[in-house]
């Protein structure tokens, strides 16, 4: 009666009594199987698909999927990618340079003459090697200032921008370091010149000019040093870096992208599968590098002059090429300005550049906007007059250490010049501001482009146009 009130409470009738449920058949228990065999009962496992090992050394380098939009060839210009590739080319062809090469004053020329001459495509590796160097240096820098005109320098990616200078020094430093291993007229008065800059530094510059020498003079001891450097130090350095540099790049999200206008947040990107999109991009400019690495190699020989001769200098004496800027600063600057002051002061300028306040968030864009683009190529114009008329100017024209003879020379062709150039630099960033209402970061970006671009004019200037006495000649005949 209790359990019917109930019901009806809640609304409901009882039901009415029927048969009870037949109880539940039970079944044998099927018997366990022994030990080592599959019940054949049991579904199959699923197969799980394991990615190889190339895949699986892909996702090590790239996210599994990226932004549609970073695969556009502009945004990067493949550069970053192209300098791996080069390393790689480098680190192939070293190594088989490296079975004919001796490390010695007296066997060094002529094992790179056997190897030139005797071995089975020995010269063509060789050659292989040389423009690979080089066009690292060029890719290298390159990639800086598109790393610089994009906006990717900025915070989350401060600390990489600066392991990318590291990165160029170190690349230039192992370019430096293998030019004297054939042990020419060319290598050896190259590394004499580039070594004996460091000898303009005050206080320390001696000691390190003997340190790296091995002595007084290069020699014997310069070339193990250099070549210990070379095929071990300076790489294992550049692995160590490079790694980390990678690294940064997937911590900070890959490419920057285009930044939507407006203060709201980003819309979300598109994205795709990194294989076979980006990898098949990539492995496409990877051989057509490889392409042009290798014609190169079939058209121009690697130089190679006389065997080194310390009692012949030829003239003019010139640094490698790399470093033919700061040579050519010794021709118009007091030599410790030249190889210690502007050096660094242009080093502190680029490491510092991050962090200096911009007022704004980069946009992504190339020069960050039309007016960027604008004021860039003003000052990339304007580099282009007024540093050869300064040039010739200072050849034929302006002496202050002879229009100011009662000055030190540290101060008539060191302080003073260089206190001209500070103005000049801040007088036209101050122009940009003005004239072309520019912003804080496209005045930067135009004071950088100002600045690489005066010193890529002294480069030319001093590897084309000097000639003997390191007077300025036509490059037809600078060489006579």
């Amino acid at each position: 009666m209790g359990r019917k009130r109930q019901a009806e409470r809640k609304g409901g009738r009882t039901p009415a009594p029927g048969p009870a449920p037949a109880p539940a058949t039970l079944l044998p228990e099927a018997p366990p199987a022994p030990p080592g065999t599959r019940d054949a009962s049991a579904a199959p496992p699923a197969k799980e698909k394991r990615p190889s090992g190339f895949s699986m050394l892909l996702l090590h380098l790239h996210p599994r999927v990226v932004p549609e939009e970073a695969l556009r060839f502009t945004r990067t210009c493949g550069l970053g990618g192209m300098a791996v590739v080069l390393l790689v080319l480098l680190a192939a062809t070293g190594a088989l340079l490296l079975l004919a090469y001796e490390p010695s004053t007296e066997r060094a020329y002529g094992a790179v003459l056997a190897l030139r001459d005797g071995a089975a495509f020995g010269g063509f590796v060789r050659n292989i090697h040389f423009w690979a160097a080089n066009g690292l240096i060029l890719l290298a820098f390159l990639h800086l200032l598109r790393v610089f005109y994009t906006g990717a320098f900025h915070a989350p990616r401060r600390l990489n921008w600066i392991i990318g200078i590291v990165l160029l020094a170190l690349v230039m430093a192992s370019n430096f370091t293998g030019y004297l291993l054939p042990w020419d007229q060319l290598a050896f008065w190259a590394v004499t010149i580039g070594t004996g800059m460091l000898e303009y530094i005050p206080l320390v510059g001696p000691a390190l000019e003997t340190a790296l020498r091995g002595g007084a003079e290069v020699g014997p001891k310069t070339l193990s040093i250099f070549f210990v450097l070379h095929i071990a130090i300076l790489p294992i350095l550049g692995a160590i870096l490079a790694s980390f540099h990678f690294w940064l790049v997937r911590k900070g999200g890959g490419v920057i992208l285009p930044r939507a206008p407006g203060p709201g947040p980003a819309p979300r990107p598109t994205l795709i599968p990194t294989m076979p999109h980006l990898v098949f991009r990539e492995m496409v400019v990877a051989l057509v590098l490889i392409a042009a690495v290798l014609v190169a190699a079939a058209v121009f020989d690697a130089p190679l002059m006389a065997q080194a001769n310390p009692g012949l200098s030829p003239n003019p004496a010139k640094a490698p090429w790399y470093f033919m800027g700061i040579q050519e600063l010794l021709v118009h600057l007091h030599p410790t300005f030249a190889v210690l002051v502007v050096p660094l002061l242009a080093a502190a300028f680029l490491t510092f550049l991050p962090y200096l306040k911009y007022g704004e968030s980069p946009s992504g864009l190339w020069f960050h906007s039309d007016n960027g683009r604008r004021t860039a190529l003003a000052a990339a114009g304007a580099a282009l007059m007024l540093a050869p008329a300064a040039i010739v100017a200072r050849e034929y024209v302006v002496n202050l250490p002879k229009l100011l003879p009662f000055l030190p020379p540290a101060v008539s062709n060191g302080l003073l010049p260089t206190g001209i150039l500070v103005l000049v630099v801040l007088g036209f960033s101050a122009l940009m501001g003005r004239g072309f209402e520019a912003s804080r970061i496209e005045r930067v970006q135009a004071l950088v482009t100002f600045l690489a671009v005066g010193f890529v004019v002294l480069t030319v200037a001093g590897v084309l146009f000097r000639g003997p006495g390191m007077r300025l000649a036509w490059p037809w005949t600078a060489g006579r």
